[in-house]
């Protein structure tokens, strides 16, 4: 595969703290060229369109691009700010799944794109991707980019330090589960010492959630915190008294470098996720592996593209998003910043199917993360699930520093999120 860039969606929305992994620097400027339509593109992250824009505007020259990155929380909470106005909302928005329920809410706030003619490639998503922009009133307001199906990313050398297996298979059937991931974690640290097993908290617990079958909010938007958030704070906490984390923050510079030190062993891991250790931590090419997550299947992110309606120009973006979604492109942006489609047939396609990473040690990262993808059980996404989700991991993060633990620590988690949705 080429060189991957890191395609940071749901794990932003997860830590709004903090934009350290969402892209900056200046837009591409468009053309203003009398005749020329401009169409203004917000996103977060590698969407791989940097590669493919140039593409599309050889092919359509009286169309100009410009892309707009950002910070995923405050992309998300523009977009909404945009609607509520009615004026300044952008031609094209990516959306994460996480928003996906109080966007589809405001759905005529949005370019149906059934109406446009997206009806046709329903039957090309999975069915859960495909529901997630669908409004009650049969509105489709976005069309999926990518999904995160889940694995565990581990050093191989601190696995062989420790005396532990380094192959991925076996590594795979020894962290079968969430309870023998903690059993080799104390292993490792028992033998390594100051090295860590895991980076933080924080990734290992969104993990353990996106498993299972309910999430912060059911379906009637009451919440849900006695049932797998429960499962997946309990794990959480866990590792925090084993004394397996390193107590780092996702996406923050002390994260960065500890990926590049060695600090910890192992970081669930998202498709997407390849790219961002490879970007972040060159230097440790060949040292780290792939292996199948534990507890099964899981989806760790994605997200989706979205028309405004209150665009002047919504038939020219939407010509735009059709383009994106296409097979060569999907494939094109697989290898380029290595972004699961959420279209699986293209899983079949040699390029995803047999794609391998020199990176992580030539892992066979198309079967691993498209094996974890089909078995994905979706979970529904609530309208305040973002703003849940980040006040129990502001009190998570507490316990990771030692100022609050045991049940007085669940018993905030519980009020705060409860709160979040009041």
């Amino acid at each position: 595969m080429k060189r991957m860039r890191a395609g940071l969606s749901f794990a932003l929305a997860l830590i709004t703290v903090t934009s350290a992994g969402a892209c900056s620097g200046s837009s591409v400027s468009a053309d203003s060229t009398p005749g020329t339509v401009t169409l203004k593109v917000n996103y977060w992250g590698d969407f791989g369109l940097k590669e493919l824009v140039p593409q599309y505007e050889r092919d359509h020259p009286t169309v100009r691009i410009q892309l707009n990155p950002g910070d995923n929380a405050r992309q998300h909470e523009d977009l909404q700010k945009y609607l509520v106005a009615g004026s300044g909302a952008p031609d094209i928005a990516a959306m994460d799944t996480t928003y996906s329920v109080s966007f589809r809410n405001q759905a005529t706030k949005f370019a149906d794109l059934k109406a446009l003619g997206a009806g046709k490639y329903e039957d090309r998503y999975l069915k859960w991707k495909w529901q997630e922009t669908l409004s009650p009133d049969g509105r489709q307001i976005g069309l999926g980019t990518d999904v995160g199906g889940l694995a565990i990313c581990y050093r191989s050398d601190l696995f062989k330090v420790a005396g532990l297996p380094t192959d991925r298979d076996q590594v795979s059937t020894l962290m079968s589960t969430w309870d023998k991931y903690i059993e080799t974690g104390r292993i490792f640290t028992k033998a390594e010492g100051p090295n860590k097993f895991v980076d933080g908290a924080g990734l290992l617990m969104e993990a353990v959630m996106q498993q299972q079958p309910t999430g912060y909010l059911a379906q009637d938007e009451t919440l849900t915190m006695d049932g797998g958030v429960k499962t997946a704070w309990d794990t959480a906490n866990r590792v925090i008294e084993s004394k397996l984390s390193a107590n780092l923050k996702p996406f923050t510079p002390e994260w960065n470098a500890g990926m590049k030190s060695g600090a910890f062993a192992t970081i669930p891991c998202p498709a997407w996720m390849q790219a961002y250790i490879q970007d972040q931590a060159p230097d440790t090419k060949g040292k780290w592996d792939i292996a199948r997550p534990p507890g099964g299947a899981g989806n760790f992110g994605g997200s989706f593209w979205t028309v405004p309606a209150q665009g002047k120009n919504v038939e020219e973006a939407y010509k735009f998003v059709e383009w994106l979604i296409q097979p060569a492109q999907q494939i094109a942006i697989f290898e380029a910043v290595g972004n699961l489609p959420s279209q699986p047939a293209l899983w079949q396609d040699p390029a995803i199917r047999d794609a391998r990473n020199p990176f992580f040690n030539n892992a066979p990262s198309g079967k691993i993360f498209t094996e974890s993808a089909k078995n994905v059980t979706p979970q529904y996404q609530g309208r305040q699930t973002a703003r849940v989700r980040q006040e129990v991991m502001n009190v998570l993060d507490q316990v990771q520093e030692g100022k609050i633990s045991g049940s007085a620590a669940w018993d905030k988690a519980k009020s705060v999120a409860a709160k979040a949705v009041s």
